[in-house]
């Protein structure tokens, strides 16, 4: 009898739990580009089935607004765009949010959590919207292929901030624009102290509550207190080759707005 070959199987990553999230040393961790994207992927995998509640809960109802402001920016760009990109679309609310305001063009979120496009697909099905697994630094895109590209809190949650704006670069047409929403380090380290400490407090409870791992939500501050300043991330968008086009601040430099388009040579 001849003897039957090796079965190959391959095991899917064994995803850690929120107990085992707890146990990072979560400001070490975020400072470094090697190992961060190891602990946020993870921690977006299980925060998915409640992160539209928690968005809405932690800005007292902000986040809708904030992003209205980027849709109303976006219907002022000129030529109509006719592809859109949402990096990091979480639930794909601003990747649907575009949709609509743009019934005519093709929309595609991408975010690097399995979870968040499977809830995305769920809430909006129907929608013509497209959903994909990818990491916003790597795109599985040609060059030049989308005129807008959102990015709803999404650079703060990559390793490297540099290499997430170069991807940026790389798929944007010469006529497209960039529309940024996210937080960021205040500046004043009176307010800075002070809004983080809230952040790490109120996100410590909620983790606490919802997955018994305080680090879960608290996560947001300390991700901030390792970020950049607005300044910071205006300079990083010039030395990637854009120009800022309008900026709006809110919460004294702890959350800004922006759309940035290719600088003009």
């Amino acid at each position: 009898m001849r003897e039957r070959p090796p079965i190959s199987v391959v095991l899917a990553p064994v995803l850690p739990s929120p107990k085992e999230l707890e146990q990072a040393d979560l400001p070490a961790l975020l400072r470094d580009p090697a190992r961060k994207q190891g602990f946020v992927t993870p921690m977006f995998e299980h925060i998915a089935p409640r992160y539209d509640a928690f968005t809405r809960l932690f800005s007292f109802g902000m986040d809708a607004r904030w992003k209205a402001t980027l849709m109303r920016w976006l219907s002022a760009q000129s030529p109509v765009p006719a592809q859109v990109l949402d990096v990091a679309c979480g639930t794909g609310d601003l990747a649907v949010a575009a949709h609509r305001q743009l019934p005519g063009a093709g929309v595609l979120g991408v975010d690097a959590a399995t979870a968040m496009i499977e809830k995305a697909k769920a809430l909006h099905s129907g929608t013509g919207v497209q959903f994909q697994v990818a990491d916003l630094t790597a795109l599985p895109v040609p060059d030049q292929s989308y005129q807008v590209i959102t990015a709803g809190y999404a650079f703060r949650n990559v390793p490297e901030l540099r290499r997430a704006l170069a991807e940026m670069k790389r798929v944007m047409q010469t006529d497209g624009c960039l529309y940024v929403l996210d937080f960021y380090r205040p500046s004043s380290a009176v307010w800075r102290s002070l809004f983080l400490g809230y952040l790490r407090a109120a996100g410590s409870l909620v983790g606490w509550w919802w997955h018994r791992a305080p680090v879960m939500y608290a996560y947001i501050a300390d991700s901030i207190d390792a970020w950049v300043t607005v300044e910071q991330f205006e300079a990083a968008l010039a030395d990637a080759g854009f120009e800022v086009l309008a900026r709006e601040v809110h919460l004294l430099g702890g959350v800004a707005l922006h759309t940035a388009r290719l600088a003009r040579r």
